[in-house]
């Protein structure tokens, strides 16, 4: 049994999708499509850069989005592999997003629009230069944990992914972040200050989460006989009407990608095959299960080679 798992932010280049887009007619109206519902040229931002303007989250959200479907649609239109025979779906953050489109739960049109509106309010919840994130590694998520809540009194931090054995991304205030920083350095634990605008996944987010609860409260869902695994409970998704209370949950909850994983292996699962740009996610699962396989596809010779 395999799942189909769709990256994040961070996973975006210029560039990306490039070879499809040239190839393939169904991409350049998907590219198109997406132009016209947005209103301005993410596809020339995308094959063409700016790398400052594609790194911002307003844009760096629907644009990744946009190649993760477009390459779905290739290999299932294309090529003719019907990867909804996936026992899941499931994606990192707004990958979550990419998800739902292609099981078939949300259009492409109306994911792209939340996904611009989405990355806005994760953008402008906090203003520039007020918060961001730190990656921590080579410690388990207990022993982040106990520091935490250990040093509550000289500083505050909240767990905003839970990535992999050994990844753990924590957000807050800037201040907070150098003095947890400096922490965990006295203490030999390495951490990275990540080139992010915003503290993604905690209750600094507040804003953002206001402005989804009034987006998707008017939308609703398709029926899909697909299975999603949520980022909030990193367990199955059993019934359409929770969906957006997870999505709207997920803007200030941790995202429980290492838990997803295990549990998906729990429930049969022996392949995973990430869709998008990068192979970020294929990263981790190495890293929390060695025994699995693994298949990126970034371009026409990965599907190619593509065996379920």
């Amino acid at each position: 049994m395999f799942s189909v798992i769709f990256p994040g932010q961070g996973s975006q280049t210029v560039g990306m999708g490039k070879e499809f887009f040239e190839k393939y007619d169904i991409v350049k109206k998907l590219f198109q499509q997406a132009d016209e519902a947005l209103d301005f040229s993410i596809s020339k931002m995308i094959l063409e850069g700016p790398r400052e303007n594609l790194d911002l989250t307003a844009n760096t959200q629907p644009a990744i989005f946009l190649v993760s479907y477009s390459i779905f649609k290739v290999i299932k239109e294309e090529f003719n592999i019907n990867l909804n025979e996936a026992k899941y779906f499931a994606g990192h953050s707004l990958g979550e997003y990419s998800a739902l489109s292609c099981a078939g739960y949300l259009d492409f049109e109306k994911t792209i629009k939340i996904l611009r509106v989405r990355g806005e309010a994760m953008q402008n919840s906090v203003p520039k230069g007020k918060g961001g994130m730190l990656a921590v590694l080579g410690v388990k998520i207990e022993d982040i944990e106990k520091i935490l809540k250990d040093n509550e009194k000289k500083f505050y931090a909240q767990i905003a992914n839970d990535n992999s054995d050994g990844q753990i991304v924590l957000s807050g205030k800037n201040e907070d972040l150098e003095s947890v920083s400096n922490f965990l350095k006295d203490k030999k634990i390495k951490n990275i200050k990540l080139p992010v605008s915003a503290p993604f996944h905690c209750e600094l987010m507040t804003n953002a989460t206001e402005i989804m609860k009034k987006e998707l409260e008017n939308v609703d869902f398709n029926k899909s006989n697909n299975t999603l695994i949520s980022n909030v409970t990193a367990d199955e998704i059993l019934n359409v009407k929770d969906l957006k209370n997870l999505l709207i949950s997920q803007i200030e909850k941790k995202v429980r990608w290492r838990e997803s994983i295990i549990n998906m292996v729990n429930y049969g699962v022996s392949q995973f095959i990430e869709i998008g740009p990068g192979k970020v996610l294929s990263g981790l699962i190495k890293r929390i299960n060695k025994n699995v396989k693994i298949t990126s596809i970034n371009n026409q010779s990965d599907i190619e080679s593509l065996r379920i």
